[in-house]
């Protein structure tokens, strides 16, 4: 049985303090390691996301004229009571997602904790331009947008929560945030901290839900903005959604991302660099390298270094933090990963490693690598989103760009390589927004996050996520007589 009673004091956190409304419909919260139910929330009524929005609304006006310093204050000191709390987090994010605790305690609340405090350092560093115009001249000033709304995806449910919150925050603006309805936990937690710090009661709203939810907060004529992080075609259809009453967005969605590997790389480095870009998280994460290109000079070593270093993966209870490798988060991905590996089987791949439902409670896969494979194959062009790796040859440089970027998506790619001119230029060639040399899937708070193509729109992190929460206001100054035709 699940040692850790997860239940939630309520199921939304709104105007600073829980709120229950048990007419909602309920919500089980499942935990993957062993199927558990461990909690239970509702999902949000009418009466709570008018609740909620209204709130905010009321809230941020005063917000916005603080002092930009007070508002980076109060997020810094959320960042250091997230600090101080890591393990108590880790473990409800562990027990939300059914990711491994050794995993959850260096890289979910810390990474929350990290990007509170970088947009709270900046918050009094929003700066605009002048020009001069002859005699008169003009300046821009940033305004904040309003009232945004964040809606999270499953994987990353504490980070995703403060990589929104954090910089609509800072710019003075307020959020209703609604998590997934498959990890519902983390995000009351996060507004709770806030709270502590001294946010003021409205600012950071959370309400449970699921499509519906999400589409009335999106409908709603006081947003100004809506951030997602979901799969493409659920970005495609809040994005239609939100255009019809001109709202901002920002759009991180799904990816088909490559990792090339160069006969002249440091092959023990690729092969760490594919581990963390497909069986991190169980692969649940949307910038994954999920097609590993291969040079065909060192193919045979790069499969023969992965079996090994896979082979000490350590599957076990999450909460063990001697336990490397977790459980999918959901019943629904396992089948849809299950799916995938019976179409690929279907199609001619060879499952090199793995490729198998574990026999125990759960949503456990073994981590998979696919050989055998062409572009063309299901398995190659899909996001499958679990620890499926593919793994393909390549001849040369201009091949492997050109099949790197033969896809829809484009949020992210790789390159290993010890030549650095060939790097960069791979790099610049790539069609994605986040692209890493001989290192994949480090996303530090000072760094911009996002893709192109159907992998979204804008950017999270860095000082430009401060840039999607505000808007310009151009001011035109003169400074001579007014001339006019008569």
């Amino acid at each position: 049985m699940t040692r850790t009673n997860a239940q939630p004091t309520a199921s939304h956190f709104i105007d600073g303090a829980y709120v229950e409304d048990d007419a909602g419909v309920p919500i089980p919260v499942i935990y993957a390691a062993t199927g558990e139910t461990i909690a239970t929330v509702h999902a949000a009524t009418h009466a709570i996301v008018e609740q909620a929005i209204a709130s905010a609304a009321r809230a941020q006006a005063a917000w916005a004229a603080m002092e930009p310093v007070e508002r980076g204050r109060v997020l810094r000191r959320a960042a250091a009571i997230m600090r101080e709390r890591n393990h108590e987090l880790s473990v409800l994010e562990t027990l939300d997602t059914g990711k491994p605790l050794q995993e959850t305690l260096v890289a979910d609340a810390t990474s929350g904790a990290d990007a509170l405090e970088y947009f709270g350092g900046l918050a009094a560093d929003m700066t605009g331009l002048s020009m001069q115009f002859g005699g008169d001249w003009a300046y821009t000033v940033r305004k904040p947008l309003g009232v945004c709304v964040g809606i999270g995806a499953w994987n990353y449910p504490t980070q995703i929560a403060c990589w929104k919150g954090a910089p609509a925050l800072a710019t003075g603006n307020a959020m209703v945030f609604k998590p997934s309805e498959s990890t519902p936990l983390c995000a009351l937690k996060v507004a709770e901290i806030l709270h502590e710090a001294g946010l003021p009661a409205g600012l950071f709203n959370v309400v449970q839900g699921l499509g519906d939810v999400g589409a009335t907060l999106t409908g709603d004529a006081r947003v100004s903005k809506v951030s997602l992080t979901g799969s493409a075609p659920t970005g495609r259809k809040v994005a239609a959604a939100a255009s019809s009453t001109m709202k901002h967005v920002t759009m991180e969605l799904g990816g088909k991302s490559p990792i090339l590997v160069f006969e002249d790389a440091d092959i023990d480095d690729a092969v760490s660099g594919a581990i963390n870009g497909n069986f991190y998280s169980s692969g649940q994460i949307c910038s994954n390298g999920t097609r590993v290109f291969v040079q065909e000079g060192v193919v045979e070593e790069f499969l023969k270094r992965l079996n090994d270093r896979i082979a000490t993966a350590k599957l076990g209870d999450p909460l063990d933090e001697e336990t490397n490798f977790g459980p999918m988060t959901t019943l629904a991905q396992t089948d849809i990963v299950l799916r995938h590996l019976d179409t690929a089987r279907s199609e001619g791949a060879t499952i090199a490693i793995g490729g198998t439902r574990l026999d125990r409670e759960g949503f456990w896969i073994e981590p998979t690598v696919l050989t055998g494979l062409t572009d063309d194959m299901t398995c190659v062009r899909e996001e499958i989103f679990g620890p499926v790796m593919s793994v393909l040859t390549f001849k040369d440089e201009a091949e492997a760009v050109a099949r790197a970027n033969a896809t829809e998506y484009g949020l992210s790619a790789g390159v290993f390589t010890r030549d650095l001119a060939r790097a960069h230029r791979v790099a610049t060639a790539f069609e994605a927004g986040t692209v890493w040399i001989n290192q994949y899937n480090l996303t530090p708070a000072g760094m911009p996050f996002g893709g192109s193509k159907a992998s979204g729109i804008g950017r999270e992190n860095a000082r430009m996520a401060m840039d999607h929460y505000t808007e310009a206001q151009t001011i035109y100054v003169g400074m001579s007589k007014v001339e006019a035709a008569f």
